[in-house]
């Protein structure tokens, strides 16, 4: 996907909420694309938008071993980060240790990322939040280091994220990753261009509805006129 195109649906999606994504999703038989709601942003105000690059971790230590691969090197990540891309890291059930922190934050907005998803802990709470342009989600905060305790594994694989609806969600390299104060949901790439319409028209119509109902319409009547509720 070219980056203006990254940057046009951005765009589009900002405005609209995880309410709004879910229906979207829920009408055209993808219900289970919420991620465990214990995932939340740092701070509620916190968006995020974009495709995701995916990150699989491991709580098998890197110091003091020889590894193949990309994820050998601490700063390999960082020469696959992409302008608009949203990090998306499994932390395979380890609930300890900080997956993420303050100074990979800077090293990844740098490159143009537009924030992270950790299932998982990150560190650094206060310095991420005093971060401009940077949007990070996470199951926890900790002091505790992941050098000798976690490492990434393997990078842009499809990884399984914590579920609501079930016990995990696939997200492929390339899955839009739609988040907000309510939720993190999983947009597949092969459905975008449908959902992103169906999307669109819904916050239309509960926009339409909201000032309606602002300016003391009845619901009854507004409901059944934009059928939204």
């Amino acid at each position: 996907m070219t980056l203006e195109k990254i940057k046009k649906i951005r765009e589009a999606l900002l405005p609209v909420f995880s309410a709004d994504v879910y229906d979207a999703l829920d009408s055209m038989g993808y219900s289970d694309q919420c991620l465990d709601l214990k995932i939340k942003p740092l701070r509620d105000d916190m968006k995020l938008v974009g495709p995701a690059l995916t990150v699989l971790g491991t709580r098998e230590p890197l110091y003091g071993k020889e590894l193949d691969g990309p994820a050998s090197n601490d700063f390999a990540i960082f020469n696959l980060i992409y302008e608009g891309c949203v990090i998306v890291i499994n932390g395979e059930k380890d609930e300890q240790t900080g997956h993420w922190g303050e100074m990979m934050s800077y090293g990844a907005r740098n490159r143009k990322a537009t924030g992270v998803v950790i299932d998982g802990g990150t560190r650094d709470k206060q310095g991420i939040l005093n971060m401009e342009d940077w949007t990070c989600f996470a199951k926890y905060t900790t002091p505790i280091e992941a050098r000798q305790r976690w490492r990434f594994k393997t990078f842009e694989k499809p990884i399984f994220m914590s579920g609501t609806l079930k016990r995990s969600v696939r997200v492929n390299p390339g899955d839009w990753v739609f988040g907000d104060c309510d939720a993190v949901i999983i947009i597949p790439q092969e459905i975008l261009e449908e959902a992103l319409s169906k999307i669109l028209n819904i916050f239309k119509n509960e926009s339409l509805s909201r000032k309606e109902l602002s300016t003391g319409g009845n619901i009854e009547e507004i409901v059944a006129k934009y059928d939204r509720m």
